[in-house]
């Protein structure tokens, strides 16, 4: 058992990443039931549609689960309310202030994690009093830093500095990687791209057929002047791209991007105009599995990993 099984009472030190469009109840609970820890993503839900997808996660495990909230998103109060009324007791909180809701939350006995992209995110976060944070490197899908810190870089610079828990996240999508990141300083990694392409996965059919077909380099980081997203380039993708030859204003970008992108893309399959976001790691994932055969599979190559390791001979 290490700080991160102890913390959540889980199995295995894997977080299944909580993703917009992608990471249901379904999702959420097949990783809690395969001994990880499982994430509802709030981020792409209303708030009663959120207090659902508690309820069947609830019925669905009886193992420890969370909710992943952006607090930049809107109805905020509201979400937090349905959570701590619905007796969540693990909340991961990402893309603001983490003094803004990290009180309110422990007052209600919940373990808060908050996602940073920088050392100096991370020492607030910890002064917040929050239990654990990730670090998320560059690498990462979806919203990401914009300082483009890579995830190698990051955990040991954050793990220097900080007391606190620290789970690696970014370009991490196998037991390999999950050594690579241990051996940094994290003790437990948060997967994304790997559960996006599960049976689980909400994502639209569509979506997670690109996901398996995505080459090295197939991603890129943009709109940096909003803010900053990994994406597929399909159509929209290069159309934007066009966009920024001709150096748009930030309303121009605005009005370009226009309204439900992300759900266009990853949860109605929408492979041309939808925004498609997944990690650089995408490159090295060929088939969707059930969420079951991911975690096992990423137990099992990173014992075999790790026993390589111990047999290395300098």
């Amino acid at each position: 058992m290490n700080k991160i099984t102890k913390l959540f009472n889980i199995k295995y030190p894997i977080i299944q990443a909580g993703m917009i469009w992608v990471s249901g109840y379904k999702l959420a609970s097949a990783a809690s039931n395969a001994g990880g820890l499982g994430l509802i993503g709030a981020g792409s839900m209303y708030p009663e549609v959120l207090r659902e997808h508690i309820q069947k996660c609830k019925k669905a495990t009886s193992r420890p689960f969370g909710v992943n909230v952006p607090m930049l998103y809107p109805n905020i109060e509201e979400i937090m309310k349905i959570i701590v009324e619905e007796g969540v007791k693990i909340v991961f909180t990402s893309a603001g202030n983490p003094k803004t809701w990290t009180p309110y939350l422990k007052e209600n006995g919940i373990t808060v994690v908050h996602v940073v992209s920088s050392t100096v995110f991370a020492l607030k976060a910890q002064a917040a009093g929050v239990d654990a944070i990730v670090a998320e490197g560059f690498e990462a899908g979806g919203h990401n830093g914009r300082d483009e810190t890579t995830t190698f870089t990051l955990i040991p610079m954050v793990k220097q500095q900080i007391q606190i828990p620290v789970i690696a996240a970014g370009g991490i999508a196998d037991g390999r990687g999950m050594l690579a990141a241990m051996v940094l300083g994290a003790d437990g990694v948060q997967v994304g791209s790997r559960f996006a392409a599960s049976t689980e996965s909400s994502a639209h059919e569509n979506f997670k057929k690109t996901i398996i077909e995505v080459q090295e380099g197939g991603t890129q980081l943009t709109l940096k002047e909003l803010a900053p997203v990994r994406l597929i380039k399909n159509k929209f993708y290069q159309d934007l791209q066009d966009l920024y030859e001709k150096c748009p204003t930030k309303e121009e970008l605005v009005t370009f991007l226009g309204r439900a992108r992300a759900k266009r893309g990853m949860f109605e399959g929408d492979l041309i105009e939808g925004e498609l976001e997944i990690g650089q790691i995408a490159g090295l994932i060929h088939q969707i599995k059930s969420t079951e055969e991911i975690i096992v599979e990423m137990m099992a190559d990173f014992e075999k990993a790790r026993k390589e390791m111990q047999s290395f001979d300098f």
